[in-house]
């Protein structure tokens, strides 16, 4: 059954931005998981004729046009690489979750990736990173070039011999190579963040299907690693590659420091990986930092400076208080989506920040637009932050279409409002005050664990260059006991200036938020 919603209206706004157009219809629902968890890790891509989703463990892949599924339910996440004599490790119930789905825009393939999970007792982790033969995910001859990278080399041990731990990998498209940054994690310390990875993986070979160059791999854990942990690679928008021979660029957060009494922070952390793929002992990687304007990760407090659970639902515990789910404000959000423009480079990346004054937690989206010209590293050309209202607004991602529009998608949530689905689409650099779009409202309350999400995926349709396409979550009743019933959203829409559809609205009447000045 396709599952979708259209509404048609007219709406006149003479001061602001004119209403995108937007369509959705339900993806991936936690009863159709493989191995149903309260994290769902929703994020897909559109490519030239699906859009492919991942939640944990299970792949779905829709018709772009008519959103019908493409398979009768959705692959367990290890698919890609089973019966495949060459991925052992990678195949059968390996994947736990973390999976990440990329459409390699310069090929026109999709390409998936995910860390696997050893047998209890193990300690081997592997990449596992497959790339399809063809665009058409219905095609009957669809096969993947699959793949297994150790990771133990650059995780290394603890002092007590027990291997650390592959967490939060993200998986980008550049010129010369398939990127991943991820958090190391220590087990036998309650998973605390150890350090940071960053792995380029043999682009040209894995697209042919050929033996591929062992993996390229740094570590870095210079200092605090909690500071500047979750590494986003840069992932290619549109079809004109990065110049031949520009480096990866990674971001992450640099977290406030823990002095207790430090609520901001300036800067974020930026990382320059050169791969040499004939001569790998001349692969360099350098870390630096870029100021951007002061701001408070969302939910931090000096009392617990690591838990970013304050996003609160209408529900009331017994004893009090509202139920609260993770904003998970202390990174960056995916995607850091990279769009050269022939004339200049651009970046673009968003996360989660703290707009409440005082001891009110609200949370907004905060954005950031790194500019290049082709050589050396980005610097910081503009930035803003949307919280118009007493909503909180966490887990964002963005992404720019080939004439400089720009769409963010990301949760919503207060007392007043179950968990649900917005976005807002704008020109870079335009003082147009911004519309925001409801793309789902929610039915209900998470109310028997914080977990929520953990990051969503905004994409731009590689064919028109103009359509953004999001996923998120949502709930479509409250959620209690051991019930795990969530379930995700596919959005698209056009920002106004870019060749595109008609113009579908949802929810006409409840449509406008908006803010000057950036916000």
């Amino acid at each position: 059954m396709i599952k979708s919603n259209f509404l048609v209206a007219v709406f006149v706004c003479a001061w602001c931005l004119p209403a995108p157009a937007l369509s959705s219809f339900d993806g991936i629902t936690a009863a159709e998981d493989i191995q149903t968890q309260h994290d769902a890790d929703p994020n897909g891509a559109i490519g030239t004729k699906q859009y492919l989703e991942w939640t944990n463990v299970a792949l779905e892949a829709y018709d772009k046009v008519t959103f019908a599924p493409v398979w009768s339910s959705p692959h367990a996440g290890e698919w890609p690489w089973n019966n495949n004599a060459n991925t052992p490790d990678c195949d059968g119930t390996a994947i736990h979750g973390d999976g990440f789905v990329v459409f390699d825009r310069l090929a026109s393939r999709w390409v998936v990736g995910a860390h696997s999970t050893p047998p209890k007792g193990q300690s081997n982790y592997y990449y596992c990173i497959a790339v399809s033969n063809t665009d058409d995910l219905s095609s009957s001859s669809l096969a993947w070039y699959a793949y297994e990278f150790s990771l133990n080399p650059i995780l290394g041990v603890n002092s007590k011999g027990v291997s650390y731990f592959p967490d939060w990998p993200k998986l980008a498209t550049w010129g010369d190579a398939y990127y991943i940054g991820f958090d190391i994690l220590d087990p036998s310390y309650n998973y605390a963040i150890s350090g940071a990875g960053f792995c380029a993986l043999d682009r040209t070979n894995i697209l042919n299907g050929t033996t591929a160059n062992p993996m390229q791999c740094f570590k870095d854990g210079t200092y605090h690693p909690y500071l500047m942990h979750s590494p986003i690679p840069a992932d290619v928008e549109g079809t004109t590659a990065p110049p031949q021979g520009r480096d990866e660029f990674f971001l992450s957060i640099q977290n406030p420091p823990r002095d207790g009494k430090t609520l901001t922070t300036n800067a974020l952390n930026l990382w320059d990986f050169h791969v040499d793929w004939a001569n790998p002992a001349n692969s360099t990687f350098n870390h630096s930092q870029v100021s951007v304007p002061a701001y408070t990760p969302g939910c931090y407090t000096l009392a617990k400076p690591t838990d970013t659970v304050c996003v609160p639902q209408p529900g009331t515990k017994i004893g009090g208080g509202h139920f609260l789910i993770d904003s998970v404000a202390d990174r960056l959000m995916p995607r850091l989506a990279y769009r050269n423009f022939g004339s200049y480079e651009s970046f673009l990346i968003s996360h989660t920040i703290k707009t409440g004054k005082g001891s009110n937690n609200e949370t907004g989206v905060g954005w950031y637009e790194f500019r290049a010209n082709g050589s050396g590293s980005p610097s910081l050309y503009q930035s803003g932050q949307f919280s118009p209202d007493p909503i909180f607004r966490f887990m964002p991602s963005m992404a720019q279409d080939k004439v400089g529009n720009v769409a963010m998608g990301y949760s919503v949530a207060n007392t007043k409002m179950h968990p649900g689905i917005r976005a807002i689409g704008w020109k870079l650099g335009s003082t147009q005050k911004k519309v925001e779009m409801i793309i789902q409202n929610g039915g209900g309350d998470q109310e028997n664990s914080a977990l929520w999400g953990d990051y969503t995926s905004m994409t731009v349709d590689p064919v028109d260059e103009c359509t953004f396409w999001y996923v998120n979550e949502y709930l479509p009743s409250n959620e209690s006991g051991k019930a795990i019933s969530w379930h995700t959203r596919i959005a698209n829409f056009t920002v106004s200036g870019c060749a595109g559809k008609a113009r579908i609205i949802e929810h006409p009447l409840e449509l406008v938020r908006s803010q000057a000045n950036g916000k």
